[in-house]
């Protein structure tokens, strides 16, 4: 089973939830009319009828946010899928699936209140952080043939070269569980289907907010069908009886990357949503503008953001 299956899984959790919100919305709204309506009698009101009517209105109005978002996806026309997303365009242009994905946002924002940022906080505060370094270092020495891959892909074979070596030295050292490479100037740089995509010039396509995976865009939403199966440890432990160690080590992957934006969570004011997306577009452009050579120039910066952690595509 791989990240496709838990996309969709994703997707599915979307709908029954929906239904789940829908009624809970219904039912608040005929507790609120129902106490109107009694509260009216009671001082003798002469617009009952009125009353009700409105309120009629107002429960089909609200009772299915996530259809009305549905709706008006309708004014998407395929030059809109066209567009390469950055973060200083137009919210129309970089974004014109803004409102699904907010709803899907609001999703996994009340998943990330409830489950995994209080999994990030107790992992934080019980696991010392050189164990938690360790694992780090661990998950991202299985990703160094996959960057080596794409290097190799882009033409940059000398870049390759070295990281094939980073992968070879930390696994015999340590079995990637520390990162020695780094220290004799072998640092790792962070390869994806989408970035390498990017760096011949295929758009990004709009920007997308994907179910439980966080923030992607079009191009960059096949990376998590690729890296599923670049995954090394997917092909050893690809049988029944090895499956939940296989979602296991996912799932410590994800709240391991979660506990590692505790402490940027601060940066975001004001409409959050907003501000993840341009982090992401920004760090994005910046990636592919940094492997063509191009420098800092060449990219259109919202603002100056400074820290590389603020996004981390793993969210």
């Amino acid at each position: 089973m791989h990240r496709l299956n838990f996309l969709w899984a994703s997707m599915l959790c979307i709908g029954l939830t929906s239904n789940a919100f829908a009624q809970d919305a219904s039912l608040n709204n005929t507790l609120t009319q129902a106490d109107e309506s009694v509260e009216n009698i009671q001082t003798g009101s002469e617009s009952d009828s009125t009353v009700t009517v409105a309120t009629d209105n107002s429960t089909v109005d609200s009772k299915h946010p996530r259809l009305d978002a549905l709706k008006e996806l309708k004014n998407v026309k395929v030059d809109n899928l066209k567009v390469n997303a950055n973060a200083a365009q137009a919210d129309e242009v970089k974004d014109p699936l803004q409102p699904l994905n907010r709803e899907i946002y609001a999703f996994n924002d009340m998943l990330d209140r409830n489950i995994a940022r209080p999994l990030a906080v107790q992992y934080s505060q019980k696991v010392p952080q050189d164990v938690r370094g360790s694992y780090s270092s661990f998950r991202k020495n299985l990703s160094e043939p996959w960057n080596a891959v794409n290097q190799l892909a882009q033409g940059r074979f000398k870049r390759a070269a070295k990281t094939l070596g980073r992968f070879t030295i930390n696994t015999v050292t340590s079995l990637g569980l520390a990162d020695p490479a780094k220290r004799l100037g072998m640092p790792n740089e962070d390869e994806t289907l989408g970035t390498t995509l990017g760096y011949y010039g295929v758009p990004s396509g709009p920007y997308l907010m994907l179910p439980v995976l966080g923030p992607s865009t079009l191009r960059n939403s096949l990376d998590y069908v690729a890296e599923g199966y670049a995954n090394p440890l997917t092909y050893p432990m690809d049988d029944n009886d090895q499956t939940g160690l296989i979602w296991g080590n996912r799932l410590m992957g994800g709240i391991n990357a979660r506990s590692r934006l505790l402490e940027f969570e601060s940066a975001l004011q004001g409409d959050r949503y907003a501000a993840i997306r341009d982090i992401y577009l920004q760090r994005q452009s910046y990636n592919i503008a940094q492997k063509k050579g191009l420098g800092s120039e060449a990219i259109s910066f919202v603002d100056d953001v400074s820290d590389d952690e603020t996004v981390d595509s793993e969210q």
